[in-house]
């Protein structure tokens, strides 16, 4: 058998007193303009806040690894700043040594130029009677009869009084051609002069028969040249042969020597200039 449900007895009496719910819902307020900028300004400086002590902790952070770099630097600098002071001191060290070097060598060369001179005068005084004979071929069997023999014939041809006597030493200086220049001593200076003059007289006198080879006896030597002149020194030749060149371009007129010394003279009234080095002679050119 089926039990129908029960029935309740009665409806819950609905209370009169309770006020129905509304279903209105209340409207939001809108927030000012004022108050907008305020949020975002203050959500702005969170930001910024929180970037800047990101980026301190990163900039502590490297910091904390350069500290240790820069300390070397640091280091670093202050030994080379050491090493840069050293060296400032060892170049004033230097620099007073050089110029102490300097100095002794400007004495040192003032003092060889001294010596040179003095040399040059001895060696002047030893040749100031020798004369020297140039363009000579060599003779066979040639020996000291022989060279005198040429000389006496010379002096006899320029009508010079030269005798044996006056011979005091003749000879040939050796060159690989064998026709180096021939050298006599005289017994003066005088004798010397006279036989030079006697020579330029002649050639100025004979300008197309200057002297040659037949003049030393030797007719074979007829077309021969040969030259006579003092026996100057290694330096004096030198400065001679510069000295002519000044003659050769004929800025200046003459150029001679005379006892073993080297002049110049650049026409008939202007004055004599004696040549005394290489740079003397290297102004006169420049000045040109």
């Amino acid at each position: 058998m089926i039990r129908s449900p029960e029935k309740s007895g009665s409806l819950p009496e609905l209370s009169t007193n309770k006020t129905p719910p509304t279903y209105i819902s209340e409207r939001n307020k809108r927030k000012r303009p004022e108050e907008i900028l305020n949020v975002e300004f203050d959500s702005f400086k969170q930001e910024m806040r929180e970037m800047l002590e990101g980026f301190m902790k990163l900039s502590h952070s490297q910091m904390e690894k350069i500290t240790p770099t820069l300390k070397d630097i640091q280091s670093t600098n202050s030994k080379i700043e050491e090493s840069i002071n050293f060296l400032a001191e060892q170049n004033d060290v230097l620099k007073k040594k050089i110029e102490q070097l300097e100095s002794e060598k400007k004495k040192d060369r003032e003092y060889i130029t001294l010596l040179e001179e003095k040399v040059e005068d001895l060696q002047r005084n030893s040749k100031k009677s020798s004369i020297e004979l140039k363009n000579v071929p060599k003779q066979p069997n040639e020996s000291k009869e022989t060279l005198s023999s040429m000389l006496l014939n010379l002096s006899k041809s320029l009508g010079s009084d030269l005798t044996t006597p006056d011979i005091l030493d003749i000879y040939r200086v050796r060159y690989k051609d064998n026709n180096g220049p021939i050298i006599a001593e005289l017994s003066s200076t005088f004798k010397k002069s006279h036989l030079l003059k006697a020579a330029k007289t002649y050639n100025a006198r004979n300008r197309n028969n200057k002297l040659n080879g037949s003049h030393l006896g030797i007719p074979a030597l007829t077309n021969t040249p040969i030259y006579l002149s003092e026996h100057l020194t290694p330096k004096a030749a030198r400065l001679y042969y510069l000295a002519r060149e000044l003659t050769r371009n004929k800025s200046y007129k003459y150029c001679w020597t005379a006892y073993g010394r080297v002049y110049v003279r650049q026409d008939d009234n202007s004055p004599v200039v004696v040549i005394n080095n290489e740079s003397q002679v290297t102004n006169l050119i420049n000045k040109i």
